[in-house]
């Protein structure tokens, strides 16, 4: 599985958002990314991480997003120990609960995403590709396989 070094210039790119975030902006990434905010499960401090939104669920509202370095991340590992995370998605800020989606669902919610996405195919299956570390082709095995090793987490308001 891929992983980014701190302070390297992918590292930094993928953190870019988060100032957008910070200045306010983040309205302008509507329902395609969401800032995370959640306590560090050693230092207690708290830290923020953006992500991308796989499905907007307008209802409650809830947001499923996909962890794309696998369940030791730190920020599904801080999730875990000590909760109270926060979510701000647009304009939208809340206290949120965090589930674990199953396997069926979380395969739906990838095949959705891929569809929705399906101009822009080949370039989100060679970034899975890379993420995953074998080559992702869309199709139903792969779904099962991808969502075993990355998991769909769904935050919504508490």
């Amino acid at each position: 599985m891929a992983s980014v070094r701190e302070n390297t210039l992918m590292w930094y790119l993928f953190r870019g958002p988060i100032y957008l975030y910070r200045w306010h902006l983040g309205w302008i990434l509507g329902h395609r990314c969401l800032l995370l905010t959640h306590i560090g499960r050693r230092t207690g401090l708290r830290r923020r991480t953006v992500l991308e939104i796989v499905e907007y669920r307008p209802k409650g509202p809830e947001v499923v997003v996909v962890n794309g370095f696998g369940r030791e991340s730190d920020w599904v590992r801080n999730i875990q120990a000590k909760g109270g995370e926060e979510v701000t998605v647009g304009l939208q800020h809340f206290r949120a609960s965090h589930r674990f989606l199953e396997e069926h669902e979380a395969v739906e919610v990838m095949r959705h995403y891929e569809r929705r996405n399906r101009f822009i195919a080949p370039v989100v299956r060679r970034g899975l590709s890379w993420i995953l570390g074998w080559e992702y082709h869309g199709s139903d095995a792969d779904r099962c396989r991808l969502v075993r090793q990355l998991p769909l987490i769904a935050f919504r308001p508490i």
